[in-house]
């Protein structure tokens, strides 16, 4: 019997190359995001490519009601979730805190945060059940530093970083894995998100350097993944060669 991973936000960048290096490998797929055409799109893309089994569950991880509805009403053969992928998560706004603004905030502590822990409850109460499980939550660079500008950004991914062990030692007794993995700077969508859809300031941040792209992050996540039983890898963090630090990067 096939196995299944669970991803979030799968529509674009990360999460979309992990559906592909998952299909690959044989897993059943379920996929969340809030666009469903994508989310459709990729699913079709999938089973033709690679003969797996795909479904997809479209919300939004802000909101506690949809997750829970939309998780806990599947049917019950896609519950038995071998490997959750935690990798829906978003950086709004680079302004120093006095000039914050107060839905940036919002937006992210909903996401990264309150997003990850309710899908996280769901799902470990499943993997409970299962006596088997890996939960995989994508941190970042920014979750082991902190950079100008980025006060609430680095703030909800150290939060991350905290609750990957958090979730370690509550679920240690259940024999489900966790590990997180932080990337440094990796070309997708997150800095035109960051900076509201402007594409050229987004565009500035990768020049005069090679990034990672999200295909490098997904076979990193399929690395944790495919460990032995006994083996858990705790953390990662994965860096372009260019950059040293969240904002030492070597531009050419």
């Amino acid at each position: 019997m096939s196995k299944i991973a669970l991803i979030t936000g799968a529509t674009a960048g990360i999460g979309e190359a992990c559906a592909h290096v998952f299909a690959r490998e044989g897993y059943n797929l379920l996929l969340t995001g809030r666009r469903a055409e994508r989310l459709e799109y990729l699913a079709k893309q999938l089973t033709q490519q690679y003969g797996v089994d795909v479904a997809t569950s479209v919300f939004d991880v802000r909101n506690k009601e949809q997750v829970i509805d939309n998780l806990e009403g599947l049917p019950e053969e896609w519950k038995k979730v071998d490997v959750l992928i935690n990798n829906a998560g978003l950086s709004q706004g680079l302004d120093p805190l006095q000039n914050g603004k107060y839905l940036d905030w919002e937006t992210m502590i909903d996401t990264n945060i309150k997003g990850l822990l309710y899908v996280s409850k769901v799902v470990s109460n499943w993997m409970i059940i299962n006596k088997t499980g890996h939960i995989i939550n994508i941190g970042s660079i920014a979750g082991k530093e902190v950079y100008a500008n980025g006060n609430v950004y680095c703030a909800t991914k150290h939060a991350v970083d905290a609750l990957n062990k958090g979730m370690r030692i509550d679920l240690l007794t259940h024999g489900i894995k966790v590990t997180g993995i932080n990337p440094g700077a990796v070309e997708t969508e997150f800095s035109e998100v960051r900076f509201h859809g402007d594409k050229e300031r987004a565009k500035k941040v990768y020049e005069g350097f090679t990034p990672l792209v999200a295909q490098d992050i997904a076979e990193t996540i399929w690395f944790a993944a495919s460990r032995p039983a006994h083996v858990n890898i705790n953390e990662l963090t994965v860096m372009p060669l260019a950059q040293a630090t969240a904002t030492n990067i070597f531009r050419k």
